[in-house]
């Protein structure tokens, strides 16, 4: 089987990672890779957001498959224009990418399809900030959420205590031209579960969950991520079971039902509230770096499930292997990140981490004059694995310690609350929405 990759970051270097693994392997190519990828893949000079030389790339290579990885191509409608030349895809529509591309959509479909979420207000003027603030968090007593309605990184959302604050981000994008959604908090251990669907049927991955706040002890302000693990020993028995029945198959039939098929990756974002499961935003593609841990643990064939899902040939009753080890990933952040992004200093000591055990992750890196440098925000993934939690977040935290990049952080505190006690309740979770 050949496989053409879109993307060039951690995502797309965990997904490459796992179908080497396949046996066989396929023959893999990515558009454009990083130095990570280029060491299992064959690489091409083709951007992201350019459509047409994706399209003509495909046209030379002829893959059996075309996985897109980011969320920029999938909005813009790069799985339309190669479905049109003829290719077989998985990744959703545009249309139906909007499920992450606006957050107000998505709000609509969820309320049609009956789907567990917060209450919200998109607000689309200025005149209507303070209200809609009221509206949804009338006693302000607990923290204020608000959203850039489209896609933003992962860093479009603000959940603050101060509400001068949270007018301020909301000011910034409506001056900018864009529109908001303020939301209730939800008050509860956050998880993240990626479901498989060809348009009907829907196959579920393993939940994982993520930290987005840029500093240990969650402070600091949100990122796109700066560590997951897997799998979750507090969460309750049949969550996964009980995602799929609210959640993830309601909201691929109402899509069905409009018309738009949603073929790829839903990314159910939720949170465990007093009041039981809620969404807090879903996603058109996988998660970064909850993909990093969840393939990881997968033991099933990873490219024919694609394959299957591609073709609208994906069987329900599909039951995926998963191993018992834990996997746990530390983000390798660049310096000032994420208010600023800094660009070409040298990497070194991946050779030294790997010799630990661990795997790495290239998700902003280069390659300039033979060196390895940083690309990005998010520059790395370190990624271990172990019999339980404690032993792969402590050697995946040794291993990242390996690694040279002047003025990287990276958090500490990844999975070790889940760690310390590891079959109690979910109040053991670190992440709450």
């Amino acid at each position: 089987m050949k496989i053409l990759v879109i993307g060039s970051g951690g995502r797309e270097h965990a997904i490459i990672r796992r179908l080497a693994a396949d046996h066989p392997a396929p023959e893999l190519h990515a558009a454009p890779g990083n130095p990570g990828i280029a060491q299992l893949a064959t690489c091409h000079e083709v951007a992201t957001n350019d459509l047409d030389a994706q399209v003509r790339l495909a046209r030379e290579l002829q893959p059996d498959l075309v996985v897109i990885g980011p969320e920029a191509p999938l909005v813009a409608g790069a799985a339309d224009r190669l479905r049109e030349a003829g290719l077989t895809v998985f990744g959703p529509s545009a249309a139906a990418a909007v499920l992450e591309g606006s957050k107000s959509w998505a709000k609509e479909i969820m309320a049609a399809a009956g789907v567990p979420t917060a209450a919200s207000v998109t607000v689309t003027g200025l005149a209507q900030l303070e209200a809609g603030l009221d509206r949804v968090n009338p006693l302000g007593d607990v923290p204020f959420v608000v959203k850039a309605d489209g896609l933003a990184a992962g860093k479009g959302v603000v959940v603050t205590e101060d509400r001068a604050a949270a007018i301020v981000h909301a000011e910034a994008v409506l001056t900018a031209g864009g529109q908001v959604v303020l939301e209730e908090y939800l008050n509860g251990p956050e998880v993240s579960l990626f479901c498989v669907s060809d348009g009907t049927r829907v196959v579920p991955l393993a939940p994982a969950q993520d930290f987005k706040r840029a500093l240990d002890e969650d402070e600091g302000p949100n990122t796109g991520g700066m560590g997951a693990y897997s799998p979750l020993p507090w969460a309750p028995a049949g969550l996964t079971d009980e995602v799929l029945e609210t959640v993830a198959r309601p909201t691929i039939a109402e899509l069905a039902a409009r018309g738009i098929p949603f073929v790829g990756v839903l990314y159910c974002g939720l949170a465990l509230t007093s009041r039981g499961l809620r969404v807090v935003e879903f996603n058109a593609r996988f998660g970064d770096p909850e993909t990093q841990v969840v393939l990881e643990r997968l033991t099933s064939p990873f490219a024919p499930l694609l394959l299957a899902a591609a073709r609208g040939e994906l069987a329900e009753e599909t039951e995926l292997s998963w191993s018992e080890d834990a996997a746990v990933t530390v983000v390798l952040a660049c310096a000032g990140y994420p208010a600023a992004t800094r660009s070409g200093d040298p990497i070194t000591g991946i050779e030294a981490c790997e010799d630990l055990g661990a795997h790495v992750i290239h998700a902003g890196t280069a390659a300039a004059d033979g060196a390895l440098v940083s690309a990005g925000g998010r520059v790395l993934s370190v990624v271990a694995t172990g019999a339980d939690l404690e032993q792969a977040r402590s050697r995946a935290l040794a291993a990242t310690e390996e690694i040279v990049l002047e003025g990287s952080h990276h958090r500490t505190d990844i999975a070790r609350r889940a760690a310390a006690a590891a079959h109690t309740a979910p109040a053991a979770s670190e992440e709450t929405a």
